[in-house]
Parts: structure tokens; C-alpha cells; sequence
């Protein structure tokens, strides 16, 4: 069994008050995908530019499939630069670049179009449903949103929920769609729409889980440092869906492990600036940080 992720690949510039890094790599596929690969085979769907640099490729390579990665000849990659505050709690927009994804037409090769586990990370919302439609019968299918697609195509980030089983959100971006400050009651209304359950994300305070038939907190993951959040998200999806993917059930009990798994991929993300915690660690520490988990959360 493998997940396939499709989304953004970028170069970041992330600006915190200790320390910048200019255009290192990243975007919503690159941490999701990173992540997964250590529970589950995974594929890489997207696109970028010829300006990639080619060390970032071989990372890639080294870690995920790509011959669903286009590369556009004489074209820029998207780039994302944004600053944090003080304590880190707070992600200011710099600027956003499209360049190639604006144009970019998705397409799923013919090997991975019976792909049963897939996630749409935080990607144009059109885009997503393109890519989602030439998929054939996939059992679990889940997507992401951000600020910058909630505010410029809102009716089409609710579409494409309709389409998915689940859809995994921060906080801040369920309350600016939804209208509302509870988070619980934004859930439901998201589930109103078409999935079968929401995963929100709450940073340092952790994640909820809401189904129909249950709901689920589960708290962060205590860090004593934290260095850098860009990617923590991502790298939460790619955890909880890199483990659904490898048990292959909708048990009650795997969806719960699941958001462990995420909690904790998310907590080696925010070690260290970029990929490069994620990039470092492997089966056994992540075995480690889940048990240690489960021995600080029991009652």
C-alpha cells in the first residue's frame, strides 16, 4: 500500500526574530510527503521550476517517489516568505509567489491513478479537485485549506470538502470559513458539507478530532524548544495519514493513533528550521516519542 500527496513544492524564506533562512525547501507536499514516507511508501504529485535547485532534488528522491513531479522549463517555483513573532505563535505573510503552480494543469501518471490513500495538501482548491477526479475509486482521500485560498476562493475550498472524506484545518483558518469562534461547532459544520470527519489543528495546544460518532483531543506534543512551526502541519498530515495508510482500517481506534502519529511528526518538524529535523530522524525515534506520548497523556 502507498499514499499519494499532491500539493505544493516551494522555496521558503522564513524569518523568525533569532534567525532567517532564504529560500530553503518546503511547501505543503514536500513536509506531508516527508513525513509519510517513514510509515508508508509515498508518492510526490506537483510541480516545479527549472530554477529547483538540484540538491533539493536528490532529498526528494532519496526519500519519496516522483514520476509524478513535473518540472517547467524556464519557469520560477512557487516561493512563500513569511515572519514570525517573538514566541513563535504567530505567522505573518510576507509574500506569496505562485509563479508555476498558477498555470499548472495536474496530472496523475497511469501508475498511480488506483491510489487509494491520497492527500491534498493546502493547494488551489481547483487544482485539488482536478487532480482528485482522475484518481480511480480511492478508499481514503483527504485535504488541507490555508488563509490565502479561504479568502480568494471560499466557495471552492467548500466544494472541494464535499468531495473528500476528511479534511484536516488549523483553528484560525476553521473560524475565518465558517464564521464562528467554537471550534467544535465549526467542525460540525464542515462535516455538514460532505466529509466524514475534521481533524483540527491547534499548534501548541495540539488537535481535535470530530466524527459523527465521536470526538477526540489530543494535546502537543511537550517540547522544550521550539525553532522553527513552518511545515508543522503538514508534517501532522503526513503522520496521521502516512499511519491510516499502513493499517489500512477506519477503526475508531487507528483514526486516535493516527492523531498521536500526526502530534508527533509535527513536534520533530518545529526542532529545526526547514526539513531538516524531519530529514534526520527515522522508525525508531518515532516508536520512542509515541510511547512517551501515550505514558504522559494516560490517565
Amino acid at each position: 500500500m502507498h499514499l499519494t500527496v499532491f500539493g505544493s513544492l516551494a522555496l521558503d524564506t522564513t524569518r523568525t526574530p533569532f534567525r532567517t533562512e532564504i529560500e530553503i525547501m518546503g511547501g505543503a507536499a514536500t513536509y506531508a510527503s516527508i513525513a509519510s514516507s517513514n510509515f508508508v511508501k509515498t508518492e510526490i504529485l506537483g510541480v516545479i521550476g527549472s530554477d529547483f535547485p538540484e540538491k533539493y532534488l536528490e532529498i526528494l528522491r532519496s526519500k519519496v517517489g516522483t514520476a509524478g513531479l513535473e518540472i517547467k522549463s524556464g519557469k520560477r517555483t512557487f516561493r512563500y516568505d513569511s515572519s514570525f513573532n517573538y514566541d513563535l505563535s504567530h505567522r505573518t505573510t510576507n509574500k506569496t509567489d505562485l509563479n508555476v503552480i498558477a498555470e499548472y494543469e495536474p496530472s496523475v501518471p497511469d501508475q498511480l491513478k488506483n491510489s487509494r490513500y491520497i492527500y491534498l495538501a493546502n493547494n488551489d482548491p481547483i487544482q485539488n479537485i482536478k487532480m482528485l477526479k482522475q484518481f480511480i475509486n480511492p478508499k481514503l482521500v483527504v485535504c488541507d485549506t490555508i488563509e490565502f485560498w479561504i479568502q480568494t476562493m471560499p466557495d471552492e475550498v467548500k466544494k472541494m470538502f464535499g468531495l473528500v472524506h476528511g479534511v484536516i484545518i488549523n483553528d484560525q483558518e476553521a473560524r475565518m470559513l465558517c464564521g464562528m469562534s467554537n471550534l467544535i461547532k465549526c467542525a460540525k459544520e464542515i462535516l455538514s458539507w460532505g466529509p466524514e470527519f475534521v481533524v483540527v489543528k491547534k499548534g501548541e495546544h495540539g488537535s481535535v478530532l470530530v466524527r459523527s460518532d465521536m470526538i477526540f483531543v489530543a494535546p502537543a506534543y511537550p517540547l522544550e524548544e521550539i525553532v522553527d512551526p513552518t511545515g508543522a502541519g503538514d508534517s501532522f498530515a503526513g503522520g496521521f495519514m502516512g499511519h491510516l495508510a499502513s493499517v489500512e482500517t477506519n477503526d475508531v481506534k487507528e483514526f486516535r493513533a493516527a492523531v498521536v502519529y500526526g502530534n508527533v511528526m509535527g513536534s520533530f518538524a518545529v526542532e529545526d528550521f526547514g526539513l531538516t529535523r524531519l530529514l534526520r530522524i527515522g522508525n525508531e525515534e518515532i516508536t520512542k516519542r509515541f510511547n512517551l506520548y501515550r505514558t504522559l497523556t494516560q490517565l
